[in-house]
């Protein structure tokens, strides 16, 4: 007798999930804290109900969270739509309007009034709207007996219908995502406003203070914050950028404290982390530990190293690549704290321990057994071949999208394929070509040809000595062992590689001339290896991808029947989360134990170190020598600046509200210290520590160094009780 997919799945809904306290892990569902969380939370300090962290018919701390792009998060702190994220997450947006004369990175930027905010085209806001369990619906009509390619179909199918319901005649859409490996399944329905405004930065040598000395570290002094403001339509709705537009009055806006930090105190992270891995084998961290870091991790080392030395020898160059550089330098050493911290916890062993409990606890009965008895050994199986292709892809995207002339030839490709098409749209061809305009400006603006030509032979040299032999691509053979030589020509002879040709070539391309970009060496080294990789990589990569989502979500949802005393939580997935812990010390090692707050006396400390990354502005150090820090300083006299908490996050929690037991903002979370970034895929609550910028340390950069107090006026302060 057949059985659907879904009857069996919801077998295992977090609803009936037991209770076991686990301090400081886990990234959970808001709609599901008054179930799983809210009496732990109360436990550890938390002064809210659960309604006033999460409520859709009522104003709650949810509403004032905010989406900042789809890669960072940001909140509101203003009745007028004022909203706070990283100064990283607002790097781009920030460079996008500087220029030598303007140099708005180095030395900050600060709308004085409304007229003076400036407008960022494709930068969006979203707020959640409401949560909702679809798993039943999404998985209705699956079969146990289906292939996962066809399972898939029907729930991609499932999945626009329920969409389609949902946003039927409002301005509001809907993402719906898997989660546990497709366990379950939740819809989202949100609300994204189109017109963000940039209104503030401190400068570099204060948003980016420490640089990528500090990068991942602690003890930590950098002010890492922007400030933006949503914009609506006449009825507070989105709209697209107008001067008509005005300031969008929010539902809910973050009042901020100016009480103060101690150690323990209850506080929480609410945002849109990224991605994690916690329920990964044995086989897939040694994958991730001993195969494909250590690739990565040497690719960008070599990239990085010719980037710094030239943006060090001319400052137009620092400016075409600093957000360039900031963001291939932001994993390289993460990747490289993740390796130190799974070996230093023996992830992988733990990991093998996991899993012979997991052998031995199928073998107790024949059905347990039928389901789960072989899923361990089929894991090693698929591994020993997917290793291979999945290291064949990183060295495509971190090798050969990794050289600039390479990732623009690639972006040629749709014209290409467009020209070709047997059925040929003349429309669709013209819109691409104007997005093609965009990316070439894009490009060009950002770009250096010396640089990227020293980076070519040496990223070359890698890709054809460290990808698998068998899956090597063809056009390596005409390389030789002369990789400067090769990469020389290329360069020389691409049309692609000279601003003025390439974009005159394009300005004029037909349908019939875009093909003869084909001959072109630059797109044609890129379309080989790309077509290397579909014909010899893909369909294998995807097949085994597809077996090992299945065989995750069996093992996880056999983890979850096997650990009964368990609180599972979901992986990140770029939805909406809270993370709840302690403001926090750790001792990273044998004789050494790092304080939970940092002072602007270490930042004029570490000035005085001559150190690239330390150059301390001189009215920071005048206020500082001054002790001119007005309310901003803490009970001690000191001027606060930034603090570690418990916190699990990640990536896309950049920019996120830390808030205290009474739901008031305290922080800026902007990072996690180096010796805790394998939390991604282990967590670890005596080392993990999230980073975050002291609010008031943002204040007074707003108010007493920026001279832009009236933004400070908008916000609602709240102070100690006398």
């Amino acid at each position: 007798m057949k059985q659907t997919l879904n009857k069996i799945l919801l077998a295992i809904t977090l609803l009936s999930l037991p209770f076991l306290t686990v301090a400081e892990e886990g990234m959970w569902l808001p709609q599901l804290l008054k179930t799983l969380n809210i009496d732990d939370m109360q436990s550890k300090g938390l002064k809210l109900s659960a309604e006033d962290i999460y409520d859709i018919n009522n104003s709650s701390l949810k509403d004032a969270i905010v989406s900042f792009g789809g890669f960072c998060t940001a909140e509101v702190i203003s009745n007028k739509g004022l909203i706070l994220t990283n100064h990283h997450c607002g790097y781009g947006q920030i460079q996008s309007h500087s220029s030598v004369e303007k140099d708005y990175l180095t030395n900050g930027f600060w709308a004085m009034n409304a007229s003076e905010e400036l407008q960022n085209p494709g930068l969006t806001a979203t707020f959640i709207i409401r949560i909702e369990d679809v798993t039943e619906a999404t998985l209705a009509n699956t079969l146990k007996e289906n292939s996962e390619l066809e399972n898939q179909k029907i729930i991609a199918s499932n999945i626009k219908t329920l969409k389609e319901e949902n946003t039927k005649n409002t301005h509001y859409e809907a993402v719906i995502k898997p989660f546990f490996y497709g366990n379950n399944y939740y819809m989202f329905i949100t609300e994204t406003f189109k017109d963000v405004r940039l209104v503030g930065a401190p400068p570099s040598s204060i948003g980016k203070f420490g640089g990528d000395t500090d990068n991942w570290m602690w003890p930590r002094h950098t002010g890492d914050f922007s400030i933006f403001r949503i914009y609506a339509d006449k009825n507070n709705q989105p709209a697209e950028y107008s001067p008509e537009n005005v300031p969008y009055k929010p539902k809910h806006s973050l009042p901020i404290s100016m009480k103060g930090i101690e150690k323990d105190d209850f506080t929480m992270v609410f945002g849109f982390p990224g991605r994690t891995q916690e329920y990964l084998t044995s086989y897939a961290v040694n994958f991730v530990t001993n195969i494909d870091n250590p690739a990565k991790i040497n690719l960008r080392e070599a990239r990085l190293a010719i980037m710094d030395k030239d943006m060090k020898e001319d400052q137009a160059i620092f400016i075409k690549y600093a957000a360039k550089y900031a963001r291939i330098s932001n994993y390289h050493k993460k990747w490289i704290g993740e390796n130190k911290g799974l070996v230093r916890l023996n992830a992988i062993q733990k990991k093998q321990e996991l899993e012979n409990k997991f052998t031995e606890w199928a073998k107790q009965n024949n059905e347990l057994n039928s389901e789960y008895g072989l899923l361990l050994p089929e894991f090693k199986k698929i591994y020993n071949e997917l290793n291979y292709l999945q290291l064949t892809q990183s060295y495509l995207y971190e090798a050969g999208f990794g050289i600039e002339l390479l990732s623009l030839a690639y972006s040629f490709n749709t014209l290409v394929n467009a020209a070709e098409n047997e059925k040929f749209d003349s429309e669709k061809f013209e819109k691409r070509k104007e997005n093609l305009i965009l990316k070439i400006n894009a490009h060009f603006k950002d770009y250096n040809l010396a640089t990227d030509q020293k980076i070519a032979p040496i990223v070359l040299k890698m890709y054809k000595e460290g990808v698998p032999k068998q899956y090597k691509p063809t056009i390596f053979d005409e390389i030789g062992t002369d990789y400067q030589k090769y990469a020389a020509q290329m360069y020389n002879k691409s049309i692609l590689s000279k601003e003025s040709e390439t974009k005159e070539f394009v300005k004029n391309i037909t349908p019939k001339s875009i093909l003869q970009i084909k001959k072109d060496p630059a797109y044609r080294f890129i379309a080989t290896i790309l077509e290397d990789y579909k014909t010899k990589v893909a369909p294998q990569l995807q097949n085994l991808s597809a077996q090992i989502e299945l065989m995750n979500r069996t093992y996880v949802k056999g983890l979850m029947e096997m650990q009964k005393d368990k609180k599972f939580y979901p992986d990140a997935n770029s939805t909406l989360r809270l993370t709840y812990g302690k403001v926090d010390n750790y001792i990273p090692k044998d004789g050494v134990e790092y304080d939970y707050y940092t002072t602007l006396t270490g930042i004029i400390e570490k000035g005085a170190l001559d150190v690239y990354d330390y150059v301390v502005p001189e009215k920071l150090a005048q206020l500082h020598e001054n002790k001119d820090y007005g309310k901003y300083a803490d009970k001690k006299g000191y001027l606060p600046v930034c603090f570690t908490a418990s916190n699990h996050t990640t990536g896309g929690n950049s920019g996120s509200p830390v808030i205290n037991a009474q739901g008031e903002l305290i922080g800026l979370n902007f990072d996690r210290n180096w010796e805790g970034t394998m939390s991604d895929i282990m967590y670890d609550p005596e080392m993990c520590r999230n980073i975050a910028v002291d609010v008031r340390y943002i204040l007074f950069i707003v108010d007493k160094f920026a001279g832009a107090g009236y933004l400070v006026d908008e916000m609602n302060l709240i102070f100690a009780e006398n």
